[in-house]
Protein backbone atom coordinates (compact mmCIF):
# COMPACT_ATOMS: atom_id res chain seq x y z
CA UNK A 1 0.00 0.00 0.00
CA UNK A 2 1.16 3.49 -1.15
CA UNK A 3 2.04 6.10 1.35
CA UNK A 4 -0.58 8.84 0.70
CA UNK A 5 1.44 12.49 0.25
CA UNK A 6 0.25 15.25 2.09
CA UNK A 7 1.02 18.66 2.12
CA UNK A 8 1.06 21.41 4.99
CA UNK A 9 -2.64 22.65 3.75
CA UNK A 10 -3.67 19.25 3.87
CA UNK A 11 -2.13 18.90 7.45
CA UNK A 12 -4.53 21.85 8.55
CA UNK A 13 -7.15 20.66 7.47
CA UNK A 14 -7.25 17.83 8.82
CA UNK A 15 -5.77 19.08 12.18
CA UNK A 16 -8.93 21.36 12.03
CA UNK A 17 -11.37 18.35 11.31
CA UNK A 18 -10.02 16.17 13.98
CA UNK A 19 -10.82 19.05 16.69
CA UNK A 20 -14.59 19.24 15.16
CA UNK A 21 -15.32 16.66 12.20
CA UNK A 22 -18.66 19.80 11.88
CA UNK A 23 -16.19 22.58 11.19
CA UNK A 24 -17.44 23.93 8.45
CA UNK A 25 -15.56 24.53 5.35
CA UNK A 26 -16.05 28.47 4.61
CA UNK A 27 -14.67 28.29 8.74
CA UNK A 28 -11.19 26.33 7.72
CA UNK A 29 -10.90 28.18 4.43
CA UNK A 30 -11.28 31.86 5.85
CA UNK A 31 -8.61 30.35 8.83
CA UNK A 32 -6.28 28.87 5.94
CA UNK A 33 -6.60 31.94 3.76
CA UNK A 34 -7.83 29.95 0.95
CA UNK A 35 -11.02 29.29 -1.01
CA UNK A 36 -13.92 27.25 0.56
CA UNK A 37 -13.75 25.24 -2.81
CA UNK A 38 -10.11 24.51 -2.10
CA UNK A 39 -10.87 23.15 0.89
CA UNK A 40 -13.73 20.88 -0.58
CA UNK A 41 -11.53 20.03 -3.26
CA UNK A 42 -9.13 19.03 -0.79
CA UNK A 43 -11.24 16.89 1.74
CA UNK A 44 -12.68 14.86 -1.69
CA UNK A 45 -8.89 14.25 -2.63
CA UNK A 46 -8.21 12.52 0.89
CA UNK A 47 -11.93 10.74 1.14
CA UNK A 48 -11.28 9.21 -2.17
CA UNK A 49 -7.48 8.04 -1.45
CA UNK A 50 -8.95 6.60 1.68
CA UNK A 51 -7.33 9.01 3.87
CA UNK A 52 -10.48 10.12 5.53
CA UNK A 53 -13.51 7.30 6.16
CA UNK A 54 -16.33 9.43 7.10
CA UNK A 55 -16.90 11.29 10.06
CA UNK A 56 -17.56 10.30 13.12
CA UNK A 57 -20.24 11.11 16.45
CA UNK A 58 -19.04 10.96 19.61
CA UNK A 59 -21.91 10.04 22.80
CA UNK A 60 -22.16 10.01 26.27
CA UNK A 61 -23.55 6.84 26.68
CA UNK A 62 -23.43 7.32 30.41
CA UNK A 63 -26.42 9.59 29.77
CA UNK A 64 -27.85 7.31 27.36
CA UNK A 65 -27.58 4.27 29.93
CA UNK A 66 -25.43 2.17 29.07
CA UNK A 67 -22.94 2.92 31.28
CA UNK A 68 -21.12 -0.62 31.45
CA UNK A 69 -18.49 -1.92 29.70
CA UNK A 70 -16.98 -5.36 29.60
CA UNK A 71 -14.05 -6.76 27.24
CA UNK A 72 -14.57 -10.52 25.97
CA UNK A 73 -11.74 -12.96 25.45
CA UNK A 74 -13.39 -15.37 22.92
CA UNK A 75 -11.41 -18.98 22.27
CA UNK A 76 -12.61 -20.40 19.16
CA UNK A 77 -12.87 -24.32 18.39
CA UNK A 78 -11.18 -23.93 15.02
CA UNK A 79 -8.98 -20.79 13.73
CA UNK A 80 -10.61 -21.52 10.48
CA UNK A 81 -14.55 -20.47 12.38
CA UNK A 82 -12.96 -16.99 12.83
CA UNK A 83 -14.70 -15.32 9.70
CA UNK A 84 -17.91 -16.82 10.91
CA UNK A 85 -17.85 -15.83 14.44
CA UNK A 86 -17.09 -12.51 13.75
CA UNK A 87 -20.23 -12.15 11.01
CA UNK A 88 -21.88 -13.60 13.97
CA UNK A 89 -20.60 -11.16 16.87
CA UNK A 90 -21.91 -7.88 14.21
CA UNK A 91 -25.01 -9.00 14.34
CA UNK A 92 -24.58 -8.37 17.97
CA UNK A 93 -25.37 -4.27 18.20
CA UNK A 94 -24.08 -4.43 21.49
CA UNK A 95 -20.49 -6.00 20.59
CA UNK A 96 -18.96 -2.01 19.69
CA UNK A 97 -15.11 -3.24 18.81
CA UNK A 98 -13.64 -6.70 17.70
CA UNK A 99 -10.21 -7.99 16.91
CA UNK A 100 -8.60 -11.10 15.56
CA UNK A 101 -5.86 -10.99 18.06
CA UNK A 102 -2.34 -13.38 18.66
CA UNK A 103 -1.95 -14.83 22.13
CA UNK A 104 -4.80 -16.09 24.82
CA UNK A 105 -7.79 -15.49 22.90
CA UNK A 106 -8.55 -15.91 18.72
CA UNK A 107 -10.91 -13.02 19.33
CA UNK A 108 -11.05 -10.18 21.91
CA UNK A 109 -14.21 -7.32 21.83
CA UNK A 110 -15.68 -4.94 23.29
CA UNK A 111 -19.46 -4.28 24.94
CA UNK A 112 -21.52 -1.82 26.08
CA UNK A 113 -24.29 -2.64 27.93
CA UNK A 114 -26.82 -0.67 30.68
CA UNK A 115 -25.99 -2.77 33.33
CA UNK A 116 -24.40 -6.36 34.46
CA UNK A 117 -27.63 -8.43 33.76
CA UNK A 118 -27.86 -6.84 29.86
CA UNK A 119 -23.92 -7.51 30.00
CA UNK A 120 -24.46 -11.25 31.11
CA UNK A 121 -27.54 -11.54 28.20
CA UNK A 122 -25.25 -10.18 25.80
CA UNK A 123 -22.02 -12.44 27.17
CA UNK A 124 -24.57 -15.46 27.09
CA UNK A 125 -25.48 -14.63 23.20
CA UNK A 126 -21.88 -14.86 22.18
CA UNK A 127 -21.33 -17.62 24.02
CA UNK A 128 -23.82 -19.28 22.06
CA UNK A 129 -22.04 -18.55 18.65
CA UNK A 130 -21.76 -21.82 17.18
CA UNK A 131 -17.41 -22.26 16.91
CA UNK A 132 -16.80 -20.39 20.19
CA UNK A 133 -15.66 -22.73 22.80
CA UNK A 134 -15.50 -20.20 25.55
CA UNK A 135 -15.01 -16.82 26.80
CA UNK A 136 -13.61 -15.07 29.60
CA UNK A 137 -15.21 -11.62 30.26
CA UNK A 138 -12.99 -8.46 31.87
CA UNK A 139 -15.42 -5.66 33.65
CA UNK A 140 -14.20 -2.19 32.72
CA UNK A 141 -14.12 -0.32 36.45
CA UNK A 142 -13.71 3.57 34.19
CA UNK A 143 -12.84 4.25 31.09
CA UNK A 144 -10.09 6.56 32.11
CA UNK A 145 -8.53 7.19 28.37
CA UNK A 146 -10.20 7.41 25.14
CA UNK A 147 -8.76 9.82 23.15
CA UNK A 148 -8.31 9.29 19.33
CA UNK A 149 -7.60 12.94 18.44
CA UNK A 150 -4.31 13.26 20.35
CA UNK A 151 -3.43 10.24 18.22
CA UNK A 152 -4.43 11.50 15.02
CA UNK A 153 -2.69 15.27 15.55
CA UNK A 154 0.36 13.02 16.54
CA UNK A 155 0.23 10.76 13.11
CA UNK A 156 -0.50 13.40 11.18
CA UNK A 157 2.55 16.16 12.42
CA UNK A 158 4.99 12.97 11.96
CA UNK A 159 4.18 12.93 8.52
Amino acid sequence: MNKVKLDEIDHQILDMLIDNTRTPFTDIAKKLLISAGTVHVRVKKMEESGIIKGSSLTLDYVKLGYSFIAYVGIFLEKTHQTKFVLERLSQIPYVTVGHITTGKFNIFCKIRAKDTTHAKNIIFKIDDIDGISRTETMISLEESINDKKRLMHTIFNEL
